[in-house]
Order: structure tokens, then C-alpha cells, then sequence
């Protein structure tokens, strides 16, 4: 059987949607292949690689990626899946084919303030989100 080929998107793929591909891929990678991009990519949020090897995870060699680069090389998913705000999340591009958007809203951890441990309590309540809606997707599928 082939993999469901799955599509996260977010602004910079810099945090939500690196952490939503990680975890579809480290917790059912052999039912899905997950993928990240972003609106417009930037850099990898060192809070994001932080809480997520605390998690066992290692995403600090992800690259950032354009969502608008992959759509015209004409690859098609299953999914395509918005973690980011409604306004943003409709920014992005349509992907042929029969393609189910879905769109997940998450706090964005680039808008975190306070002290280092403050945003990385914080960006670490987000990453559990991310593994929980990951995981009820995971269920969601049969």
C-alpha cells in the first residue's frame, strides 16, 4: 500500500509546520509521508529545535521550504494542512488533483515574549498540541 502523502504549511515553516511533519513521520511514517512548506520560508526557529530533541526529535538540519516552489513542480498530496492563522492559511496555493485541505490553527512560537525558559514552556504546550492533533489525525485515518 502507498504512503498518504501529507502537506503542512505554515507562514515560515519555521515552527508549526516543521513540528507537525516531524511528528506525522516519527509517529506513523510507515502509513505517511510528510512534508513541510511555508508562505514565505525563513529560518528554523532555534525554540522549535529545542523543545522538539526534548521530545527525542531532531529537526535542526530541516530546511525551510516554499510552498510556492513545490506547487509548480506539480506534485500532488493527499492533504494539505494549514497550522497556521485562518487569514494566512488562506494565502495558499490550490494543489490539483483530489487534495483535502484542512486547516489546524496553532500559536505561532516567533510571537512568544519573556525570558528564554518563558518562551520555550511556551513552545513546548505548542508542540504537545501539534503531537495531539497529529495523533488524532493518525486515528482519523483508517
Amino acid at each position: 500500500m502507498s504512503k498518504l502523502k501529507v502537506l503542512f504549511v505554515c507562514i515560515h515553516n519555521s515552527a508549526r509546520s516543521q513540528m507537525a511533519e516531524a511528528w506525522l513521520n516519527n509517529l506513523a511514517g510507515d502509513r505517511f509521508e510528510a512534508e513541510s512548506a511555508g508562505l514565505e520560508p525563513g529560518k528554523l526557529n532555534p525554540n522549535v529545535v529545542a523543545v522538539m530533541l526534548q521530545a527525542g526529535i531532531d529537526i535542526s538540519q530541516n530546511p525551510t521550504k516554499d510552498v510556492f516552489s513545490i506547487f509548480k513542480t506539480g506534485k500532488t498530496y493527499d492533504y494539505v494542512i494549514t497550522v497556521c492563522d485562518a487569514a494566512s492559511a488562506e494565502r495558499c496555493p490550490v494543489f490539483p488533483g483530489k487534495v483535502s485541505r484542512i486547516a489546524w490553527s496553532f500559536r505561532d512560537p516567533s510571537s512568544f515574549t519573556g525570558a528564554l525558559e518563558e518562551k520555550l514552556a511556551q513552545t513546548a504546550i505548542v508542540r504537545d498540541e501539534v503531537k495531539a492533533q497529529v495523533q488524532q489525525f493518525i486515528d482519523s485515518i483508517h
